[in-house]
């Protein structure tokens, strides 16, 4: 299935970048951080491709380089997550406050995640955005909390970096061998979904052993 999904994606990433440059690789990142799969595992990895081929940026007429994709991938990232973030402090947030006891969701719960986000979601957004799938969902339980969105775009900023950095980074040096950047964090994947569906999993047991 990862396969089929790279086989549709790296096209589509190619014709994006062709045509756009950085704003291609802005586009790409923004749908990712907007919750759909689009990974910035190839997203970020094929920029770098681009930069060590010394490729030319369609917009600017000159090569692409490693700080424009990283720019182009902060850029992108900030403004997926903006609106994942008003996604949850919009709309998800009435609809658990109305409808959320048929999913478990109590009161309590949604006043135990503000209390969360208000002394800890600074690092919570930070660290997250360093994580795969957890980057891409953040922005939603975040809206849902309130946190300012001052301090959650900065703290998406700070912690989206790295990340974009390192993948960018991956992509140049390892050149037409890029996708092995995947592959490589392919181990991290399962790890990281393994601990969400076991908190998942522990969520649910203890709110039906409630009832």
């Amino acid at each position: 299935m990862l396969e089929a999904l790279e086989a549709i994606v790296i096209p589509f990433l190619e014709s994006l970048y062709t045509a756009f440059g950085y704003a291609g690789v802005v586009v790409a990142m923004a749908i990712e951080s907007a919750a759909i799969p689009l990974p910035s595992e190839l997203i970020l990895p094929f920029a770098g491709w681009m930069v060590s081929r010394g490729l030319e940026e369609p917009l600017t007429a000159a090569p692409w380089a490693y700080w424009g994709a990283v720019i182009a991938g902060i850029v992108g990232n900030t403004v997926g997550s903006l609106l994942s973030y008003y996604v949850g402090r919009l709309g998800g947030r009435p609809l658990l406050e109305r409808y959320g006891r048929y999913v478990l969701i109590s009161a309590h719960d949604l006043e135990l995640a503000d209390r969360w986000f208000a002394r800890w979601g600074e690092a919570t957004v930070f660290f997250s955005r360093m994580l795969p799938i957890v980057r891409t969902f953040i922005s939603v339980p975040a809206g849902i909390a309130r946190m300012p969105v001052w301090r959650f775009t900065l703290f998406s900023v700070l912690g989206a970096a790295p990340w974009v950095m390192l993948l960018v980074w991956g992509g140049m040096i390892l050149g037409d061998n890029w996708t092995q950047v995947k592959s490589s964090l392919r181990g991290l994947d399962y790890l990281v979904a393994a601990v969400l569906l076991l908190l998942v999993g522990v969520f649910v047991w203890r709110h039906l052993r409630r009832r």
